[in-house]
């Protein structure tokens, strides 16, 4: 094989293997109060703490009866548009109208200079 095609390969089969290392993120504590009635069981009998952590999932044993590793409840989310205008991404070009950017699905203020007046909402946990 040529040695293009084996640093090629090798650079691919990193990546890919370094992607399946990285797991799931863990979830909140928040997310974890879940009532024991409600619980989506995550994991098999005898599941350990850490390898239901390893598959994102909340674990509690001190409910008898119900599951002891279980699905986390979803994030909530919600976008706002940024405050500060340091932190403004542009989403429109120059001279766009209010009613053109918010069209976009952007924000829209008109000060102070020197920023975009159109720009991307950010999305925050709540």
């Amino acid at each position: 094989m040529d040695l293009k095609v084996v640093c090629v390969l090798s650079v691919i089969l990193v990546i890919a293997l370094s992607t399946l290392a990285e797991g799931r993120t863990s979830p909140t504590k928040c997310q974890c109060k879940v009532a024991p009635r409600e619980r989506r069981n995550c994991g098999y009998p005898g599941i350990s703490e850490v390898e239901c952590a390893k598959a994102g999932c909340c674990f509690n044993d001190s409910v008898f009866g119900f599951p002891w590793c279980f699905a986390p409840k979803e994030k909530k989310v919600r976008k706002v548009c940024p405050t500060d205008p340091s932190t403004r991404i542009n989403c429109g070009f120059p001279g766009i109208t209010a009613q053109q950017c918010e069209s976009k699905g952007c924000c829209f203020k008109a000060h102070p200079a020197g920023v975009p007046w159109c720009f991307y909402h950010r999305t925050v946990e709540q």
